[in-house]
């Protein structure tokens, strides 16, 4: 094979042809997306042969955020999953669910070959973002020495999967949990996909009022959403209790897994009617009728002893997975500080 190159790219109009296309995190779909979406700035970082082949793509998305109270304005970069890659015989790799395992071999090869998409993000990152974020790995191990070697420190993250594949979802739950679903359905609530603007006005208003403050849990702008809504690869549920919208949810589907991205619920004020069990049971159940593997719950949060969203997420029957979460601040004695507590 002829040596490859990093290649960044900005704008549509650039992109190479032969793109890989099985992984919607690191795809020409939500490359396109972002780059209509306020305050987000994508950019394309491939490995690419000297014939124009692409061997390998990683998806940096750089997000511009600012509040008022609290009061900051910053830029991060995120990247979620390592990226998309080809096997030698042109196919793509299917990096969750799959049957086929990659060789040991295979695995240093994905690993160098992301080191090289990586250090060339942050060159162009450059000290223009307060940090860089990789989030989501596959494999919680992955490029561990090449993230050390780049100056990126871990944090210990928990992340939570439902299988699909093997048993019912309806076979995981306990019958408490049924119970509170069958009363939640017999007092008339329902869940149901976003179908025309109305309703999407109506999860925007909840998603937003649900995390406004809620500096962590950043929410883009309401094009980003509306492109999901139009994408076959995207969803948003919508949970209705006498017209009031009590539950919202946005998910993503990719390499036969559905991915749970964003969701809200009115726990508090609607508390009797369990507005988040119905809503994420109807992700579960639409994930599994098309079907997909797996449901991913992206952002169950710090391994906490404690974790209220952690234990009612498992109440579904899915399965806790440590991983981490990489990241590099562009401050060089506030990383260093960083890379210390989290040695």
């Amino acid at each position: 094979m002829s040596e490859l190159q990093p290649h960044i790219y900005t704008s549509n109009d650039n992109l190479p042809e032969g793109l890989l296309t099985g992984n919607f995190f690191h795809s020409r779909e939500l490359f396109e997306l972002s780059r209509q979406t306020p305050r987000h700035r994508p950019y394309m970082v491939t490995l690419e042969t000297n014939e124009g082949i692409v061997i390998a793509q990683m998806l940096a998305l750089v997000r511009y955020r600012a509040s008022l109270l609290p009061p900051y304005f910053y830029m991060q970069c995120r990247i979620m999953g390592e990226g998309a890659y080809r096997k030698s015989n042109g196919e793509e790799w299917l990096l969750y669910g799959h049957d086929e395992k990659p060789s040991e071999q295979e695995n240093e090869e994905r690993a160098a070959h992301f080191e090289i998409m990586l250090k060339a993000i942050q060159e162009k990152m450059g000290r223009h973002v307060l940090f860089i974020e990789v989030s989501n790995l596959s494999q919680k191990m992955f490029a561990y020495r090449s993230f050390r070697q780049n100056g990126f420190f871990p944090v210990k993250w928990m992340s939570i999967h439902n299988s699909l594949h093997s048993r019912r979802p309806e076979e995981r739950i306990s019958i408490k949990k049924q119970r509170r679903l069958n009363s939640s359905k017999n007092k008339g609530v329902s869940c149901e996909s976003v179908k025309n603007d109305d309703d999407f006005l109506l999860f925007m208003k909840l998603l937003r009022h649900h995390n406004w403050l809620k500096p962590r849990h950043y929410i883009p702008d309401d094009h980003f959403f509306k492109g999901l809504l139009n994408s076959p690869n995207g969803k948003l549920f919508i949970t209705r209790y006498q017209n009031i919208v009590i539950g919202c949810a946005a998910v993503v589907y990719s390499q036969k897994q559905a991915f749970l991205w964003y969701s809200a619920f009115r726990r508090k004020s609607f508390a009797y009617l369990y507005p988040a069990d119905i809503t994420i049971w109807n992700t579960i159940k639409d994930a599994e009728e098309r079907p997909c593997e797996h449901i991913y719950f992206m952002d169950v949060g710090l391994p906490f002893r404690k974790n209220r969203y952690r234990d009612f997420i498992l109440s579904f029957g899915g399965k806790p997975v440590s991983s981490f979460r990489w990241f590099r601040c562009s401050i060089d004695w506030l990383n260093r500080f960083c890379s210390w507590i989290y040695a």
